[in-house]
């Protein structure tokens, strides 16, 4: 009688989730997810988030301390957040004032088109003055104002990449126990 040869497999159950995230974290989320004991199965690009991935990614149900990757992991989530957060503070303030400055100087031009109109020629240049310097401006003080924000918020944006690095660290050495 011929012998039946089993090959014995065991069966492994996976959990699975979905990230979206931004293209330039891409590289950060894949090492980072890999520390709580996710496997990176595909990566694609949505067409209604320009600029964002969907990162698919698997790992055993039955993974050692659990509980405690999950905490890490969300705490590494928001430690990501935080310094997205941070990134964005760099240039939102400086958007802001010259915007406003943009748009003061262009009210200066519209009075001195309208003074131009009315034949008001001593208003139309008295006007026109604070027009453009309005346009011309609104750069400068972008550049110098995004800098010292961004001088300023630098710092904060390495201490959290530093406990990042802490939590991964963490979360490994719960994975190889």
């Amino acid at each position: 009688m011929s012998e039946m040869i089993r090959t014995e497999h065991s069966f492994v159950g996976y959990e699975y989730k979905d990230v979206i995230v931004k293209q330039d974290a891409e590289s950060l989320y894949t090492d980072g997810y890999a520390h709580f004991g996710w496997i990176l199965e595909a990566t694609s690009t949505p067409f209604q988030n320009v600029g964002s991935v969907t990162m698919k990614f698997k790992r055993d149900r039955k993974i050692r301390n659990k509980a405690e990757l999950t905490r890490l992991q969300r705490q590494f989530e928001s430690c990501v957040t935080e310094i997205a957060t941070l990134e964005r503070s760099k240039i939102m303030g400086a958007s802001a004032v010259a915007y406003i400055i943009g748009i003061v100087g262009t009210a200066c031009m519209a009075g001195s088109v309208f003074a131009y109109q009315a034949d008001m020629l001593p208003l139309t240049i008295t006007l026109a003055v604070p027009g453009f310097a309005g346009w011309i401006i609104p750069y400068f003080s972008y550049c110098g104002l995004r800098k010292k924000k961004s001088d300023k918020v630098t710092p904060y944006i390495d201490k959290k990449y530093d406990e990042i690095y802490e939590v991964c660290e963490k979360a490994n050495g719960l994975l190889t126990k």
